[in-house]
This record gives C-alpha cells, structure tokens and sequence, in this order.
C-alpha cells in the first residue's frame, strides 16, 4: 500500500511538474510574442504619407500616438512639421519625446540641432553636438550615421565636422571615405570627391560603386578580383 501511495505520489509530482513546465512555456511564448508585437507596432510611414498636406499628415501622426505614445518616429515627424510652421516650443517638445524614448535617434538629434540654429541659440547648438559627438565617440559608422542626418537636415558645416571625425579615426577606412568622396559629390566638389574615392578604391579595389563614380569622374581605373 505504502509502494502504491508512493507510486501515486511520485505520478502527481511529475504530471505537477509537466503542467508547470508547460505553464511557463506558454507564459514564455506569450510574453515573447507581446514583446516581438510591442516592437513592431511602430508605426512605418510609407510614401503615401509624405505626399499628404502637413494637417493631414497631423492628424495621421497624432492617431498613431494615441495608439502607441512610444513612438520616435511619430514624435520626429511631428517636429517636422511643426518645425517648418517656426512653432519653436512644439517642435522641441516632440524631438525632446522623440529622444526621450530613443535617446541616440539620429533624425530627432540633427532635427533639434536644426532647430536651435533657426531660433538663433547657436551656442546651445554646438553644445548639443558636443554631446551628440560623445555619443559616438570611437565609432566612425555611428559618426557617419550621425553626418548623414545632417545633410539631411542641410547642415553641411555639422555634417563636415564628423566626417571630419570619423576619418580622424579611420584615415584608412575604405567605408569613411567613400561616404565623404558622396558627400562631396552632393555639393558638387568634383575634385575632393575624386580624391576620396580615389582613396576608398586604393583601400579596397572591389567596390563596383566607387568604380563607377570614378569612371564618371575620368579616373582610370583597374577593378581587383574579389
């Protein structure tokens, strides 16, 4: 009798531990699918939305947000927008939400940059970008992040100075160079964007874009194996 009590015993500790162990699998797959569902629930504007008028477009942020308060991106936009009606203080609300949320989101960064050179708080400006420079400190890929949201936003002089940067830490990156030999490119400086392709070529021979840039620039060139 004792043997079967035991037995007994020992069959509910297992289907016990079974039903637990299948409990918290679920819990598990639950919490990961709410997780996975919380990060993709960020709203992504297609094309169709930049081509709405801007009070439109309002609206259609502002709906996101009340779906989804947490969003950089809508609060970005929103700034935008704002931004361009010279509404200072809305505009700096909502990049400030916009960084709240993702504190190293590019766009909103270059977009309250902007921001202050417009108000005419150039000083708050370049502090601003000493911070936002000591972010990516080291990082050449996260200063070209950084440079490229600033052409953006058509601040040549700030996106110049981490390219400048970034090639202070990478004089050899063929990655660095190429990016500035583009942005020369775009303002039309033929010769400094010749002299870095040029160099970005030199580093890594392979790179079919760089080829075609210089071939568009007359520079012969001799395309390496890969």
């Amino acid at each position: 009798m004792a043997g079967k009590v035991k037995g007994i015993r020992k069959e509910n500790i297992l289907m016990s531990f079974w039903h637990n162990s299948f409990f918290f699998y679920v819990l598990f797959v639950g919490c990961f699918l709410l997780i996975f569902a919380g990060c993709n629930d960020q709203q992504k504007f297609d094309d169709s939305f930049y081509d709405m008028p801007s009070e439109q477009k309002k609206v259609e942020l502002l709906d996101s947000l009340d779906k989804k308060f947490e969003n950089p991106e809508a609060h970005f936009l929103l700034g935008q927008l704002y931004h361009a009606e010279r509404a200072w203080d809305d505009a700096e609300y909502h990049y400030n939400i916009a960084l709240r949320f993702d504190p190293i989101y590019r766009p909103a960064q270059a977009g309250m940059i902007k921001l202050l050179l417009d108000k005419g708080d150039t000083v708050k400006a370049d502090i601003y970008l000493e911070n936002y420079m000591n972010q990516v400190a080291g990082s050449p890929n996260k200063l070209l992040e950084l440079a490229k949201e600033f052409q953006t936003q058509q601040l040549d002089s700030y996106a110049l100075i981490c390219y400048q940067e970034a090639l202070n830490i990478a004089p050899n990156s063929a990655q660095v160079n190429k990016a500035i030999g583009y942005f020369y490119l775009s303002r039309n400086n033929k010769e400094k964007a010749r002299e870095h392709f040029e160099k970005s070529f030199k580093i890594d021979g392979t790179q079919t874009d760089v080829s075609r840039e210089l071939g568009k620039l007359l520079v012969p060139i001799k395309m390496e194996q890969e």
